[in-house]
């Protein structure tokens, strides 16, 4: 049992403060109390002298102090949660009440896919700045089981991904559906092909991948299957740019998404015909979240702006 927890106002048990809370957040966050007094702009013996005082409070040890880093005590595991909730609830309280005063202003978080956000966001975020310059986005790139377990967690407010997502207290809204296109050098036999189908890719073909993890990769893997093709997959990498590189340099052939067909030296892009070779793309959200007003307006100028990508 933690003591009785009062913030901003001292009682005869404790007297805690906000921006403890905060700094102990960071620094578990962080891994280090350097990293941690740099993000949250403040001096480190300021920040490490509010952690003991924090600790001092609660009579508990929160973290081993090591040479190079800081890790959590089984005090500050258990406490962690409990602190990052009590920040939540108050961020939200915050926002509420500013959304009662009728102000255009937030802070919305926002996760997005690698194969997702060097393609899509970068339009939208900058088009919603202009006309809302109130709103402040953060984004935050990384696979789909990471940015989920992140939108259950309250880290991000909403996430653009592939569908299906599958998650608990999750809903997803569709955005579009596009297709897939084959990528090729520009010396192959296929580069003048403005329509293929898998079938029709000669089954000694090297494809080069994004790496497991990624749900593109799933989803073309999964097209191939349904056309019966077995693809020998030599290379994989975390991103499309090396992947496009490599098959400049003829060293294979690949798959993007229509969003990421974009003028490469080197590749040529072809319209993949099957049926399967396609993807759903959608924003997520949890079930019971209080959709502010900021957030309410960039879902709108999002569903204006992706319906490009959709023609």
């Amino acid at each position: 049992m933690f003591p009785i927890l009062c913030i901003g106002f001292e009682t005869e048990r404790a007297h805690m403060e906000i921006h403890q809370l905060r700094y102990f957040c960071a620094v578990a966050r962080n891994g280090t109390f350097t990293r941690a007094a740099q993000a949250e702009r403040v001096a480190q013996p300021s920040l490490s002298q509010q952690i003991l005082k924090l600790e001092a409070e609660l009579g508990a040890k929160l973290f081993d102090r090591l040479s190079k880093s800081a890790r959590l005590t089984s005090f500050g595991a258990a406490f962690l949660p409990k602190a990052e909730q009590i920040l939540r609830e108050l961020s939200e309280a915050k926002t509420e009440i500013m959304e009662m005063n009728g102000k255009d202003k937030g802070e919305i978080s926002i996760g997005a896919i690698p194969t997702v956000a060097p393609y899509l966001l970068p339009p939208v975020l900058s088009s919603f700045s202009h006309q809302h310059p109130g709103v402040v986005i953060n984004v935050i790139e990384d696979t789909t089981p990471v940015l989920l377990d992140r939108l259950q967690t309250g880290k991000v407010d909403l996430v653009l991904a592939a569908l299906p997502l599958n998650g608990v207290d999750v809903v997803a809204l569709k955005l579009f559906r596009e297709p897939f296109f084959l990528v090729v050098p520009v010396s192959h036999q296929l580069s003048r092909r403005k329509l293929i189908r898998l079938e029709e890719i000669p089954k000694e073909s090297r494809f080069l991948l994004l790496k497991e993890g990624h749900c593109f990769r799933d989803s073309t893997i999964e097209a191939c299957q349904k056309s019966r093709v077995s693809p020998n997959v030599v290379f994989e990498s975390g991103q499309f740019a090396t992947i496009l590189a490599m098959v400049s340099a003829n060293m294979g052939i690949s798959a993007v998404p229509k969003m990421a067909v974009q003028p490469v030296s080197g590749c040529r892009f072809i319209r993949i015909g099957n049926e399967g070779a396609t993807r759903s793309l959608g924003i997520a959200m949890r079930t019971r979240h209080f959709q502010t007003r900021a957030e309410q307006v960039f879902l709108q100028h999002l569903f204006r702006t992706s319906a490009a990508f959709n023609k």
